[in-house]
């Protein structure tokens, strides 16, 4: 007889934790070991299922590299112990988070699998079982012993996109996210359909390694027509930042004023490394489209290509958390480590 997949819950805190008392309309914290009541659905699904969570659950809002380790360590005490993780998470920094531990997990073998939702678990048109029973459903998924899933993912309203694909596009609806630069990896209908042709294998034999060291001297900069002078180098100025993240205008064009120019100089002059992403929903930056790309491609400013913001900020985190080189540093941050960008 097969030996069902062993699924390990992790619960970090969120709506999808919560119950409403219907006498005061106040949310509490739902208790999982009760799971089974609220979801006897759970009962049907080929595997085992135990639960975990943080000592004292946090709303996505104070998610922190602080509590990404925490979420990895957990993984790690229990890797060889199960055959795939559901992390329940808060939807506003899941994909944040779902980056982040993509980065911090290298040489992933077993499925670990984002879910959330937008209404509390015991609501009457509540996302959350149908989103938690069918992450569980997917982590257990497995073709001749081997987990069809074998890196970090996010599903959410019948999809399963890539963790560092994803970014958070409505706080109202149940579609709550998109993957603008890459289609799902499975969707959810009548019938589970897996796009194969997608899912990442690294094909490594090698054991999985936990990467912990996150560098959080970093900030995000958004154009916008106007921003001046002395708020960029306010920004450029901070004592020890390492990295910046900018987020451009369409194909990855910025400002050509002679002051803005000089100042990215300085600060790649002082070792700080300048990551050019786009600021639409969907595309990618692309040197020397527009002649306002091009003097950022002279400059030595790193392609992010069609990475999301989310990816990123956890990417050059760990990048820079890894003590990477500074001969090494561009041409990894160009390359696709996790997935998380185009070839």
């Amino acid at each position: 007889m097969t030996k069902k997949p062993h699924i390990l819950l992790i619960y970090t805190g969120g709506t999808i934790g919560m119950a409403r008392d219907y006498d005061t309309g106040v949310l509490k914290a739902f208790n999982f070991n009760d799971l089974l009541s609220h979801i006897p659905e759970l009962k049907r699904l080929n595997c085992t299922i135990e639960n975990t969570s943080f000592e004292v659950p946090i709303d996505s809002s104070n998610m922190n590299p602080k509590y990404w380790v925490q979420i990895v360590e957990m993984i790690e005490r229990n890797y060889n112990q199960y055959d795939g993780f559901v992390v329940l998470h808060g939807s506003d920094t899941m994909s944040f988070t779902a980056s982040a531990v993509s980065f911090m997990l290298e040489d992933l073998n077993k499925p670990i699998i984002f879910t959330g939702s937008q209404l509390p678990i015991g609501d009457f048109r509540t996302d959350a079982k149908e989103n938690l029973i069918t992450a569980i459903e997917i982590a257990s998924s497995h073709e001749s012993g081997v987990p069809i899933i074998k890196e970090v993912c996010l599903y959410f309203e019948y999809k399963l996109y890539r963790g560092n694909r994803t970014t958070k596009v409505n706080s109202e609806h149940f579609k709550a996210f998109s993957s603008p630069n890459l289609p799902p990896l499975a969707e959810s209908g009548v019938h589970m359909k897996f796009n194969k042709a997608l899912i990442k294998d690294n094909g490594s034999k090698n054991k999985v390694k936990f990467r912990k060291q996150m560098d959080t001297n970093v900030v995000l900069l958004k154009l916008f027509p106007g921003i001046s002078e002395r708020i960029i180098k306010s920004i450029f100025e901070i004592d020890g930042l390492k990295g910046i993240i900018i987020e451009t205008y369409g194909s990855g064009n910025a400002p050509t004023d002679d002051w803005f120019i000089t100042l990215l100089k300085k600060a790649l002059e002082n070792g700080i490394k300048i990551i050019d992403v786009t600021q639409c929903v969907s595309g990618e930056v692309l040197f020397g489209h527009y002649e306002t790309s091009a003097q950022l491609e002279k400059l030595g400013l790193i392609n992010g290509k069609d990475i999301t913001t989310e990816s990123a900020i956890a990417k050059l985190m760990y990048l820079l958390g890894e003590n990477v080189e500074d001969n090494e540093f561009k041409r990894l941050f160009e390359a696709p480590l996790r997935g998380e960008m185009k070839e």
